[in-house]
Formats: structure tokens, C-alpha cells, sequence
């Protein structure tokens, strides 16, 4: 009687522990589901987005209400000018949306000056290889500053924090790697009213071609499914696992059953 109740209760035991796992795992299969579902749903805001004619850019007033759900990556066309405020890089190894940006380099960071008065930071594009040369990434920039008023086409960014193991700013150099443009705007000066927001540049390309600005695609990961896939075959090999171990305990007891009957005649 003691080995059938030991028995039982070490099934019951099992039972549940395999019952966890399984709902664990079934929970992370449809999890991956959901989020297969809202990154389609991204890409196809991003895509339509992207490929939308240039809009206005909103005005200073709106600014607060602007989210990156709702508005990263729209499209936007102004006129702004660029003054003799300090730029800033910031170090980049690529680009995942930028098909002709690849390797080292860094983004240039500039504040515009809107004829509101209002400033918005123009990421005004990628200068390959300067291995954070602060005298060669001056040169490039150079030509922007003096009072130039341009019209400017870009998409509508915001502002990406450091990680844990991002490193700080290089302020002597001006030199960041992460696109803090808060942080940027508050070290460097550019003014009270700073867009919450950067505008990727697309357009016009300076003369000499850096800093190099242009369009952006959607290049989203999209491996869900296989995720899916995953953690769906994980808890069907536990399940399949347990029954099998389920049937041997059973196939133990009956064969067990005839001796222990013996025993008691």
C-alpha cells in the first residue's frame, strides 16, 4: 500500500511539473505569435511611411504630442538653417536601414535653426571611416555652417539612449555613441526650444557628397514563426516525453502487481 501511495504521488508530482513546462512553453510559442503579428503590422506602417510624400514638419506646438508609434519615421519637408553652433558625431559600425552605409563611421549631428526660431537636430548623414577623427569629421562638416538656408527632406527619429555597456560621450571630441540628441543639445548649447525629435536627412546631398544623407528601408528581423515553430516542438517533445514515462511507470505497476499477490497468498 505504501509503494502504491509513494507511486501515485510521484506521478501526481510529475504530472504537474510537466503540465508547467508545457503551458510555459505553449505560453512563449503563442507569445511569439503575438509579437509576429504586431512586427507585420510595423512593417507596414514603416512601409507606408517611408514611401510617403513628404509632409510638413509639424509645428513647435505639436511637438509634445508626437510618439514614436505613431510618428517615427514619417516623412517630413522644411526649410531650417544651419548656424555656427557645434555639431556632434556620433559612432556607427553600419546601418541596418541604410542599404549604401556599411562599416565603421560616424553620423553628423547639426542643429538647425527653423524660422520660428525653434531648433530641430539634423542627423545630416554618415561619413565613413573617420575612426572618430575629430579634425577630419570638422572638415566635412565645415561647409554646412555659416548661415546656409536649405530645404530639407528627411524622416521624423527620436532619440535613442545608452545601454549598459554603451560607452559615455567623448565630450572633448564631441563624441557620442548612442543618439542622446537631449544630451547632445543640452552639452553643446544649441538652445531652450530643441525638437524632442532628429530628422534622418534624405535630401539635398552637399556638394562633395559628406556628409552622405539618404533614404531609409524597412530591414526588420522577422524570424517569429520560427521562433514559434520552436518552443511548439519543445513542449510536444515534453509531452510526448512524459507519456512515454507515464507508460513505463503503468507497464511497472501491472508487472509488479502478479508478485505482490503472491507474496500476500
Amino acid at each position: 500500500m505504501t509503494s502504491t501511495s509513494s507511486r501515485r504521488r510521484g506521478i501526481a508530482g510529475m504530472s504537474l511539473i510537466a503540465l508547467l513546462i508545457v503551458a510555459v512553453l505553449l505560453s512563449l510559442g503563442f507569445w511569439q505569435l503575438q509579437r509576429r503579428a504586431a512586427k507585420h503590422a510595423l512593417i507596414a506602417a514603416l512601409t507606408e511611411r517611408l514611401a510617403a510624400a513628404p509632409a510638413a514638419l509639424p509645428p513647435p506646438g505639436e511637438w509634445t504630442t508626437l510618439t514614436p508609434a505613431a510618428d517615427e519615421f514619417r516623412r517630413v519637408s522644411f526649410t531650417a538653417t544651419y548656424g555656427e553652433l557645434p555639431d556632434a558625431m556620433v559612432y556607427s559600425s553600419g546601418s541596418a536601414i541604410r542599404d549604401d552605409v556599411a562599416g565603421p563611421g560616424t553620423w553628423a549631428f547639426l542643429p538647425a535653426r527653423l524660422p520660428d526660431g525653434a531648433t530641430v537636430p539634423i542627423n545630416a548623414g554618415f561619413v565613413p571611416n573617420t575612426m572618430q577623427d575629430r579634425a577630419y569629421q570638422d572638415r566635412i562638416v565645415k561647409p554646412l555652417h555659416g548661415g546656409q538656408t536649405v530645404t530639407m527632406t528627411g524622416y521624423l527619429r527620436f532619440p535613442e539612449g545608452g545601454g549598459l555597456f554603451t560607452p559615455s560621450p567623448d565630450p572633448a571630441k564631441r563624441l557620442w555613441f548612442s543618439r542622446d540628441v537631449p544630451a547632445m543639445a543640452a552639452l553643446l548649447g544649441w538652445g531652450g526650444n530643441v525638437a524632442p525629435f532628429y530628422i534622418d536627412l534624405e535630401s539635398p546631398v552637399p556638394a562633395n557628397g559628406l556628409p552622405k544623407p539618404g533614404p531609409l528601408g524597412v530591414h526588420l528581423r522577422d524570424q517569429h514563426l520560427q521562433y514559434a515553430i520552436t518552443w511548439f516542438g519543445l513542449a510536444a517533445a515534453v509531452g510526448i516525453a512524459f507519456l512515454v514515462w507515464l507508460l513505463g511507470q503503468r507497464w511497472g505497476a501491472a508487472a509488479s502487481q502478479p508478485r505482490a499477490s503472491r507474496r500476500i497468498a
